[in-house]
Formats: structure tokens, sequence, C-alpha cells
């Protein structure tokens, strides 16, 4: 599986089929473990995520490595991508058109290859993807669902969404994403129990892709030219 994942990640790297990539530096992939039975679906990229080629590695993907270790996961044991590949312009919310063209094109696949146990949907974009268009991230989050893969998955808000509030408000929305996490950690202890979801020293991601950062960098820099 992981050669076929290999080559699955290099085309998705190539993939110049819609608008979004013209006003990014790339499409981004994944980090985490293929082989892992807990995968995380975020929205799209941000400015950080663009530069790293990688999905929440910016001050979302912070946030998130903290909610992950108060239900001790961290996220070198988890599967983590994005809805949609390319950062839109002007760091904007994706269509759900968006979404289905990108998803279908990348991100069935990538699920078809990874094949979790359990799915974690991160924001609006990811939940009426894998669960319907008239889904609501503030009516349905927290509530079991199965996806077209036949995963179960359980949605909850985008950690960008926290990073937007303040006061009662944040400190509401913060416990609602540690229950959704807990109740999906307990899910994954429950169907792959020999599966450790933490490592003692949690990865630094951006060390870990500082590498192809550098590349994109300079592939753009020459495209640009």
């Amino acid at each position: 599986m992981a050669q076929n994942h290999s080559a699955l990640e290099q085309s998705l790297l190539a993939c110049n089929a819609c608008p979004l990539r013209k006003s990014a530096i790339g499409p981004t992939s994944y980090n985490g473990s293929p082989q892992s039975p807990f995968m995380f679906i975020g929205e799209g990229p941000g400015g950080v995520e663009d530069q790293y080629g990688v999905p929440l590695v910016g001050p979302s993907g912070q946030l998130l490595d903290k909610a992950l270790a108060s239900v001790k996961a961290t996220r070198d044991r988890i599967y983590t991508s994005n809805i949609i590949k390319c950062r839109p312009q002007g760091n904007r919310t994706p269509t759900l058109d968006e979404a289905c063209f990108c998803a279908n094109l990348w991100l069935d696949k990538e699920v078809e290859s990874v094949m979790p146990k359990v799915i974690v949907a991160l924001g609006s974009v990811a939940l009426k993807y894998l669960k319907s268009p008239d889904a609501r991230i503030t009516r349905d989050r927290g509530v079991w669902f199965n996806t077209k893969y036949g995963i179960e998955a359980i949605a909850t808000y985008h950690p960008a969404y926290l990073l937007r509030l303040t006061g009662s408000e944040l400190v509401k929305a913060k416990w609602d994403v540690y229950y959704d996490l807990k109740a999906a950690v307990e899910k994954v202890t429950d169907l792959a129990p020999d599966y450790k979801l933490q490592s003692e020293q949690p990865p630094n991601l951006l060390a870990l892709f500082n590498k192809r950062r550098e590349e994109r960098a300079t592939n753009n820099a020459i495209r640009q030219a």
C-alpha cells in the first residue's frame, strides 16, 4: 500500500486540473501515517500550508495539536488531509462545487488507499462533502454518521473557527471539540485496540516538511519568472 500511496501523492502534487492551482504555490498532500486507522479531513490549505505543501501545520494545525494532546493523540499517528488541495485566492472558504470536484479527484482515492476505521471531519466543507450538502456544522457536529466509504465519521469545528472566537463562545467551542475528539479516539481504540495513537515525542511538522517548503518556493519562483 505504501508504494501505491506514494505514487498517488506524486500525481496529486503535479495536479493542474482546476483554476485554484493558478493562485496557489501548488497542491498540498497529507501528513501523518497512511497506515493509521484514524483520519482527519480539513477544508483547504491556508498560507502556511501552501508554503509547506501539507495540511494543518500553521496556526490552525498548532491549535489542533494542542487539542489532540488533551485526548492523548499525536499527528504522526493520524492521517491528515484536506477536501481542497490548493489554497483558494484570498484564503476564502472553498465552495461546495470546488470541494466536490477536488475530493472526487483526490480525497476519494486517499480514503480508498488508507481505509481508516474512523474519520473526523473538520469544519463545514468537510462535513458537507462527507455527509450531505444540507449538513450544518453547528447542528451536526458531535453526531456520528456513516460516509459513502462505509466508514463512520464525526464532525467538529475547524480549528480556524476557534481562532476567530473569544470569551465564553471560545470556551464552549473548545469543550465541544474536546468531547468530539474524545469520542473519536474512544471509537478508534475500540476498533483498532493495538494501534498506538500517541508518540512520546510529538512531531515538529514544520521542521519535518521544511525541505518541501524550500523546494516549493524554488519551483514557484521559476514558474513565475
